[in-house]
């Protein structure tokens, strides 16, 4: 007859009684084991070894003996575990789970005495899970219990344990004061009255050779006794208990202790905080808003999310990047999108605004509608589209998707409908979904943003003056003057001095215009009424907006 080992698995979930000299651990134990006396026949043989888990709970399985049992049964010492009752095992499923995971592995099992079933049929399954989604049902309610109780408790006032704050004492249900500390909480309060700045207090505090509670942990270690750091001395600051109050989560309660602050002074002191806060964070660099934020999606349907980095100059880059990159940051071979924002929203306002201005939209998008009401909404699409303060265009995209070659945008029609002052159901959705060709090339650690829709025929008037710049400054440097070159070229001395910023124009963008794949807006004529910053990055940013 095949010997069966069997182990012994005793729990209780709290240490009262332990020190008793026959407790509950005892008793299961005893039972337990009268009942793999009574399986001798069928082979039961019970192991020497003990795995009791005294004042644990059965919510986790972070239990030494249970660990221990559970690599035994690993090591295949063990082929069969029995407890009094299957809560004392686990009281979860999902834990339950994964001790039955290991006992297949090496084909164990387990027995509770006090509750019959077969777990190789499907009824005994069914029955286990019953069993286990009760005891988990009760762990649960069990705990929902003590939080009302701590709630109900706090909104009394009392004192429901945790570390004691610095200048009390515990008291039962409440607190008292402990002087010589509550003289040191007294004088951080001074302080920051008397300084405005916590990092003021910290440096008064130091000179005064202020320091922390020492505390004697169980495992006879001390900490504490060191100087205030900043983060503690505004935790003094703001806590409520100083102030003889409770506080339970996002609510604060009056308590039963007596105040080591007066309440109106602590008020004033929170007041003052939180004015600090708000300074600090009006002198934050502004925050850039993704404009296409929730809007783009790639080809497998993952949306791209904002993202940014920093320079080592402190320069934030914004960035739109497939969600997986960074749900699953880590794992090898995957690929997604990671496009330059700033880029990507320039060229996709322009791909907009260029299919608003086509001469043939208006009919498209109004195509139940005559002659007379088609002009006048191409009267009025190219009223606004030219207006100054529509450059931004990008809150009237919907949904952008990209895909490798290929790029499709659908504006909303509500809210072209309320830009043109009609109906929505007047208008063609069709006419508002724009296809364009996409490419990303790289060059180096730039990535640049190609809308076939969005980059204009080379400028050949642009290319000669950029030329002609070049010239003129090879002049300037052989000692012409501007009035010098204005003459012999028959145009104004103020002409040639704007003409003049193309030479410095950066590399790439000359690359670009050579190329016609310059900003659409980046005319000939543009650079009539514009002066070009000489920072080559200033100019990046400049024609990005076009």
């Amino acid at each position: 007859m095949k010997k069966i080992r069997c182990a012994i698995y005793t729990r209780k979930s709290s240490e009262d009684g332990l020190e008793q000299e026959f407790n509950s651990l005892h008793a299961q134990r005893e039972a337990c084991a009268s009942y793999v006396a009574s399986q001798k026949h069928e082979g039961w043989v019970l192991v020497p070894d003990q795995y009791d888990d005294g004042g644990l709970s059965g919510g986790s399985l972070d239990r030494p003996a249970l660990q221990q049992l559970l690599a035994d049964i690993g090591d295949e010492k063990i082929d069969q575990i029995v407890v009094y009752k299957i809560d004392r095992l686990t009281r979860s499923l999902a834990d339950f789970a994964k001790i039955v995971d290991i006992l297949d592995a090496t084909g164990a099992s387990f027995v509770s005495v006090t509750q019959s079933f077969n777990t190789a049929t499907s009824m005994g399954r069914l029955t286990l899970n019953m069993l286990l989604s009760f005891a988990q049902f009760e762990r649960e309610v069990t705990a929902e219990r003590i939080r009302d109780k701590i709630a109900a408790s706090k909104r009394r006032g009392l004192w429901m344990g945790g570390q004691v704050p610095m200048g009390y004492d515990p008291d039962g249900r409440t607190l008292k004061i402990n002087e010589p500390e509550a003289e040191t909480i007294r004088t951080l309060y001074a302080l920051y009255e008397q300084h405005g700045t916590i990092r003021q207090v910290k440096e008064k505090a130091d000179a005064l050779l202020l320091r922390t509670r020492r505390r004697s942990l169980s495992s006879g270690e001390t900490r504490g006794g060191g100087a205030f750091d900043r983060g503690h001395i505004h935790h003094v600051l703001t806590n409520p208990v100083y102030a003889g109050r409770i506080r339970h989560k996002d609510q604060v309660h009056d308590g039963q202790h007596d105040p080591i602050i007066d309440p109106d002074r602590w008020d004033a002191v929170q007041l003052r905080l939180q004015g600090m806060a708000s300074r600090i964070r009006l002198k934050k660099t502004p925050r850039h808003e993704s404009l296409l934020c929730g809007k783009i999606f790639d080809e497998t349907g993952d949306r791209l999310t904002p993202s940014h980095s920093k320079t080592k100059k402190g320069t934030r880059l914004r960035y739109y990047v497939s969600h997986r990159l960074i749900a699953r940051s880590g794992e090898e071979n995957l690929d997604g999108w990671r496009l330059p924002a700033d880029q990507l929203e320039a060229q996709i306002g322009t791909l907009a605004r260029s299919h608003l201005a086509n001469p043939t939209f208006a009919g498209c998008l109004c195509l139940q509608s005559d002659a007379s009401e088609i002009a006048c909404v191409r009267s009025k699409l190219t009223e606004l589209i030219s207006e100054p303060e529509r450059k931004d265009i990008l809150p009237l995209v919907e949904r952008i998707e990209i895909a490798p070659g290929k790029i499709m945008l659908r504006l909303d029609i509500k809210g072209v409908a309320a830009m043109l002052d009609t109906n929505a159901d007047a208008l063609d959705a069709n006419a508002l979904r724009i296809e364009a060709p996409f490419q990303v090339r790289k060059r180096g650690v730039e990535t640049k943003i190609i809308l076939a829709d969005t980059t204009a025929a080379r400028d050949e008037t642009l290319i000669r003056n950029i030329a002609l710049a070049h010239h003129w400054l090879e002049r300037i440097k052989a000692g012409e003057t501007f009035g010098d070159i204005a003459e012999a070229s028959n145009i104004s001395k103020r002409r040639v001095q704007h003409m003049i910023d193309l030479a410095f124009l950066a590399p790439d963008l000359v690359r670009n215009v050579l190329e016609g794949e310059q900003p659409l807006g980046f005319t000939s004529d543009w650079c009539k009424s514009r002066t070009l910053p000489s920072d080559w990055q200033d100019q990046r940013a400049l024609l990005a907006t076009l």
